[in-house]
């Protein structure tokens, strides 16, 4: 694994990345004023725009769900990747190659780029081979399945031709070399040399969360093909099968947005919830369901709470029963809620919505059963509940699994419940339960410092430029904050003439510090603030102004360093100030006003000194000459400036 990216790669990627184009690929943005965009904010449901974005400062805040960041915190929001996940994704499409700090390995972002580019251009040869007349029995085989062109298309469906070397000979052509498809895994070595691995076959598009693809699944189709039924791409430099979800691209927004996630088995499986409106629908790709797997989809569910849900979906079958029991043994690294759904007869969703219509397969998730229940009647089927013998073996089994419920207030009424299965006393199964070595209160292992916690995963919100920090490289991205934890928004500032002139002048000092200058930028530092909240971003501003290089332009900061400076807390506050639009204006009108409120700041800390010098003039002896001289003066220098500043 790589190690930190260096700092001034990270600067630079940033500076060169325009976040205008980043997020109007998530949000139609229109003008809101001079420098400033707005548009639907992504991250919760609205009817007016209040998500703003600041192209030249390259931050963006959303003034009604308090959602702030640069370009680094968007894409780690959208797409669910780490700060250094974000960092390469922005250096690959500007060219630029990363260098790793503390010992870590250079980066493989160019090997790396060059596989995905492979995988594209297979992609795009196999969808194409879709329809040629040998690809008659994959386009038969969707049909018989209920699904369309248009299906095909949306879910990205190719074929890969019967052939030895038809795919190698394509790329080859389009610049790719033997060394590289064979690391991508879209070749295979033989007796008789490099051949395509997929050779008359249906093709599914295997995709990253960012919607990049990795790999490929390929379903057999011709009586004459001796391979698996399915076949996978192999593990590569970008497909590792633990950590990949199929359709994860197309459901990811759907999941972050209902909290429900609903995992099934196989690729038509998941069109087909999909077509039917079960759009956060995924499924594994040729694995079993696990921890990885997890890690993934917990970014993606914003896991840090009871509310979510994940919906496992089995064939009624023995495997199954037993693919349940696996997902039960690492149900305990989610915090949402986790159901099973079997359909009725074991249809897979599939066959479910070919036999029963589109509804047949929303009833099966929404009919879902909670999972420890699934698994309460799992164990209890192994033993003869007519014997007491029986009965006790199914108790010593049964009692940990209700142990195990981390919910305390759902933990009795399973208590309960086992103890009606059973026929048995109620007090009996309570006494099992007690002592069957569950953890009090229901903590069990990953509970505790792991994936498991709410919290547990670093996400830098609140500082998007940090490079590390408290694991902001290595750390996931977790969910948003819940509204006791959002930060504090300038829409509760106070309303009164004195903080909106304190907020007004922060805003332009922020956004436009050349246009203000340098001088009336250290006079605005200068002044005393009201607001206690805005004082503190006010002297943040100081402190980068006084961190920056004597060549920089006499103080010329920015707002990154701005926000590096201040408390974590008033971060927030620093980036809204920095998205808020200026009223709208012509360049000549924008200079006045900024220059303007800035000037109207500093006049109102003149003042506030004129009268403490009149106070003081009015105290001091007259007798006292010299000391009475120099107070006069210092309001005759006070009333000079006053005056200059109101004629600037």
């Amino acid at each position: 694994m790589a190690g930190r990216i260096r700092q001034s790669d990270v600067d630079e990627v940033k500076a060169r990345t325009n976040i205008a184009d980043i997020v109007g690929e998530h949000v139609s943005l229109k003008s809101a004023g001079v420098g400033s965009l707005k548009g639907l904010c992504p991250f919760h449901d609205e009817r007016s725009p209040s998500f703003h974005v600041r192209p030249q400062l390259g931050y963006y805040h959303c003034f009604g769900c308090g959602e702030s960041g640069d370009v680094y915190t968007f894409l780690q929001r959208m797409d669910h990747v780490t700060f250094a996940e974000a960092v390469e994704r922005l250096a690959g499409r500007i060219g630029l190659e990363l260098h790793y700090e503390d010992g870590g390995p250079a980066s493989d972002h160019g090997n790396r780029a060059r596989l995905l580019a492979a995988n594209q251009a297979a992609w795009e040869f196999f969808v194409d081979r879709l329809s040629s007349p040998e690809a008659e029995p994959g386009r038969r085989f969707l049909g018989e399945r209920g699904f369309d062109a248009e299906a095909a298309r949306h879910f990205g469906v190719g074929f890969a031709p019967k052939s030895w070397d038809a795919l190698t000979n394509h790329l080859k052509g389009r610049g790719f070399s033997t060394e590289e498809l064979a690391a991508a895994g879209l070749v295979s070595q033989g007796d008789r040399g490099v051949y395509d691995r997929f050779r008359g076959r249906l093709i599914w598009p295997i995709r990253d969360v960012t919607g990049q693809t990795v790999g490929f699944g390929a379903r057999r189709l011709l009586d004459d093909d001796q391979g698996p039924k399915y076949l996978n791409t192999p593990e590569t430099a970008i497909y590792h099968k633990a950590q990949v979800l199929y359709g994860l691209d197309l459901a990811k927004r759907d999941i972050a947005k209902t909290r429900r996630v609903v995992l099934v088995e196989g690729y038509t499986d998941v069109m087909a919830c999909h077509l039917a409106g079960v759009t956060t629908a995924i499924a594994t790709s040729g694995t079993s369901f696990g921890v990885d797997h997890i890690k993934v989809l917990r970014r993606v569910l914003g896991d840090d709470s009871n509310v979510g849900e994940v919906v496992f979906t089995f064939d009624g079958d023995a495997a199954g029963q037993q693919a349940a029991m696996r997902a039960f043994a690492e149900e305990q690294r989610f915090a949402a809620q986790t159901y099973v759904a079997v359909a009725p007869d074991g249809l897979d969703p599939c066959d479910l919505r070919l036999a029963r219509g589109d509804a047949a397969v929303r009833a099966l998730v929404e009919t879902k059963t909670p999972m420890f229940e699934f698994v309460l009647r799992h164990t209890l089927a192994r033993y003869d509940l007519e014997t007491v013998e029986g009965r006790v073996s199914a108790l010593r089994a049964a009692a940990p699994v209700v142990a195990e419920i981390r919910d305390p207030a759902l933990r009795p009424g399973y208590t309960r419940e086992l103890a009606r299965m059973l026929g048995m006393e109620l007090a009996e199964v309570t006494r099992a339960v007690r002592s069957s070595g569950g953890r009090p209160g229901g903590t069990r292992e990953g509970d505790r410092g792991g994936e498991r916690g709410p919290r547990s995963e670093a996400h830098g919100a609140g500082r998007p430029e940090s490079n590390g920090g408290a694991g902001a490289q290595s750390g996931a991205m977790d969910g948003g904050p819940a509204a006791s934890e959002r930060p504090f928004s300038i829409a509760q500032l106070p309303n009164d003439p004195a903080t909106r002139l304190e907020r007004d002048a922060l805003q332009a000092m922020l956004q436009y510090p050349d246009t203000v200058g340098s001088e009336l930028l250290r006079q605005g530092v200068d002044c005393r603030f009201g607001n206690a909240t805005l004082a503190v971003v006010r002297d943040g501003i100081a402190s980068a102004m006084a961190a920056a290089p004597a060549n920089a332009g006499g103080g010329t900061f920015t707002v990154d360093r701005v926000v590096a400076e201040v408390p974590a807390p008033f971060a927030s506050i620093v980036q809204q100030l920095a998205v808020l639009p200026v009223p709208q204006r012509g360049d000549a009108e924008l200079t006045s006003y900024v220059r303007g409120v800035v000037a109207g700041l500093v006049d109102r800390e003149l003042l506030r000194q004129k009268q403490e010098l009149l106070g003081r003039l009015q105290r001091t002896d007259r007798s006292d000459t010299a000391t009475f001289a120099a107070v006069q003066q210092a309001l005759v220098t006070l009333e000079q400036e006053r005056r200059a500043l109101r004629g600037d």
